[in-house]
């Protein structure tokens, strides 16, 4: 299985986060979706984590 990450960098934010959070697709939008919350402000609801699902990409493995 892909692993996804997300990563605030690539969002501009008022505190320049720079979280990246990586794991299998649900753990990861759990924890965006609630440091979303916590950090940024914004409602954990549904809307905010098919949101988050929906910019994860797929985690890159350099050898």
């Amino acid at each position: 299985m892909t692993r996804k990450i997300a990563d605030c960098r690539k969002y501009p934010s008022e505190m320049n986060c720079t979280l990246t959070i990586a794991g299998e697709e649900d753990e990861v939008v759990r924890a965006a979706s609630e440091h979303a919350a916590s950090v940024h402000g914004h409602e954990n609801n549904p809307e905010l984590r098919e949101q988050v699902r929906g910019m994860l990409e797929d985690e890159r493995v350099s050898v």
